[in-house]
């Protein structure tokens, strides 16, 4: 697992939505992160719709197509800002 990376789902997860959401594979081509592009633009905790989870893999391609070490550290400043401001952030 790396710092910054598309947020690991569960296998029962990826076998599901694999099927319903165009490219839901590709959030596997890098290590799964702790935290990531999704999750700081606010699809982060649970998906219990489609939408939030189709949401989260276009935010997640996003990174993978842009990814650098400038996009890696604005992540990582992005989520810290979030915990310390945010009640919500877990």
């Amino acid at each position: 697992m790396s710092i910054v990376g598309p947020r690991p789902h569960a296998v029962a997860h990826n076998e599901h939505y694999r099927k319903l959401i165009h490219g839901y594979m590709w959030r596997h081509k890098v290590k799964p992160g702790i935290t990531g592009w999704a999750q700081i633009n606010g699809f982060r905790g649970e998906t219990d719709t489609i939408d939030k989870m189709e949401g989260r893999v276009i935010y997640d391609i996003t990174y993978l197509k842009n990814w650098s070490l400038w996009l890696d550290c604005t992540i990582i400043l992005k989520t810290i800002k979030l915990v310390l401001k945010d009640s919500q952030a877990y």
